[in-house]
């Protein structure tokens, strides 16, 4: 359930436990995620994805294969600042967000243009492909590049936010150690004018890069082998209908708990910039390096596809159902344009959807999908994951890193949920996990 001014403010009057382990675990965790991805980067390139022990080997690919030069900062750099520019002049929905109780209750404006940006960015990429400006294949080629790229960007952009709410006085929530503090965040909203810049980061940024990254690795094997696999195609198709989700339904995050709730620090910027479309496209570059599952029968072909398809269809209206409830208890949803596709009659509950009132104000969503398990979106997004790694067959491990990974992070994201709503409900809490027994499967958890 989304969070409140009610549960944020109870949070602001009282120290919060200390999340991930402390400090300790925020150093472990900083650590592991630089590991992890250069350790898929040197897999891909010197073991076509399998696994290996060898550290120095690692060591070794970083110099030689991800250094980067002077052609991936100029693409990297050129494509975040033409997303900045997007972000700040592009028409888009307005939107408030939830009131944000250290703020006095001060809503911040929101100009919704993912979708536009989204499809500028197509046209301009395809425009630099087709001209021969820059060829799709060639971001493949430069992976290893781009992806220190990335890393030294979103470390720089943390540091930056981190020193920014000391000097602006914008500091929330703190725990007074600066190593957990910078993982965990200082600022909340931290913003360049009209720019968010956690709304760009998470939204944009994140999405749009991996399917680029994806994109790229098609292109990569159509150069290189005259076609197209069926598990590239499958991974174009999968990342783009995530990429067009987020897009299209931008102004549903702004009330999410990302936005409202989660500050800004170390873990949001870097696994938006850098984690989410390295690693998750992680699956796309191993299928440029392998054919895929030898000789699958075209009838499993054709159920890897109807099944994406059908959690898909979950992962997207799923999401809407909740995210437009929210809207719909602040007086502040709209229906979407024509234009935003695609649309799903299921997206909504309808008016009047049923819910539990509750002592603490906002009700409890028990309708739509959400009658069934009380997080059915993170089971679709996870049912997606599984197929990414299929689509890959079973002979690797690291394709279903990611499905581990998220299966694992979504699992912990819904047990802090039902702590601080725990908290936060009480009674009420009780009284929704009995009508709603279910957290990720029905029928068994």
């Amino acid at each position: 359930m989304a969070a409140s001014a009610t549960q944020a403010a109870s949070a602001e009057a009282g120290k919060e436990p200390l999340e991930f382990g402390g400090w300790p675990g925020a150093i472990g965790l900083i650590v592991f995620s630089h590991f992890i991805v250069y350790y898929t980067f040197t897999a891909l390139e010197e073991k076509k994805g399998a696994l290996f022990w060898d550290m120095s080997l690692m060591l070794k690919t970083i110099v030689t294969k991800a250094a980067p030069t002077v052609e991936s900062v100029t693409i990297y750099g050129a494509f975040i600042l033409l997303e900045a520019i997007l972000a700040a002049v592009l028409p888009g929905f307005k939107t408030q967000g939830l009131p944000i109780p250290h703020l006095k209750n001060k809503s911040l404006a929101y100009n919704c243009n993912a979708y536009f940006a989204w499809w500028v960015t197509l046209a301009v990429i395809g425009t630099l492909h087709f001209t021969g400006t820059l060829r799709l294949g060639r971001i493949a080629t430069l992976r290893g590049p781009l992806l220190t790229c990335a890393v030294i960007f979103s470390d720089a952009l943390s540091v930056c936010v981190y020193v920014a709410a000391f000097a602006t006085k914008t500091t929330h929530r703190m725990s007074g150690n600066h190593l957990y503090d910078f993982f965990m965040g200082a600022s909340l909203n931290p913003r360049i004018g009209s720019l968010d810049i956690k709304m760009w980061a998470e939204v944009r940024v994140s999405w749009i890069t991996l399917f680029l990254l994806t994109l790229s690795e098609a292109a990569k094997q159509v150069e290189d082998t005259g076609k197209l696999g069926w598990p590239l195609a499958f991974m174009v198709l999968a990342h783009w209908l995530y990429a067009n989700a987020c897009c299209k339904g931008e102004e549903l995050i702004v009330p999410t708990w990302d936005i409202f709730y989660e500050k800004y620090g170390w873990m949001l910027c870097y696994w938006n910039l850098c984690g989410v479309p390295f690693m998750y496209s992680f699956n796309s570059a191993f299928l440029n390096h392998h054919a895929g599952p030898v000789g699958t029968p075209n009838i499993l072909v054709v159920a890897l596809f109807v099944a994406l398809l059908c959690a898909y269809y979950v992962f997207d209206t799923a999401n809407a159902q909740k995210n437009i409830y929210r809207q719909q208890l602040r007086g502040a949803y709209q229906k979407r344009p024509w234009y935003i596709f695609p649309q799903f009659s299921y997206m909504s509950c309808g008016p009047n959807p049923k819910n539990i009132k509750t002592k603490a104000g906002s009700p409890l969503l028990v309708d739509g999908w959400y009658k069934y398990a009380r997080k059915v979106h993170y089971t679709a997004d996870a049912s997606m994951a599984m197929m990414w790694g299929l689509s890959c067959g079973m002979s690797h491990f690291l394709p279903y890193f990611y499905f581990v990974f998220f299966s694992s992070m979504i699992t912990h994201r819904a047990l802090r949920d039902n702590e601080k709503c725990a908290r936060k409900y009480g009674d009420d809490w009780v009284e929704y996990c009995r009508q709603v027994p279910y957290v990720l499967i029905p029928g068994v958890w």
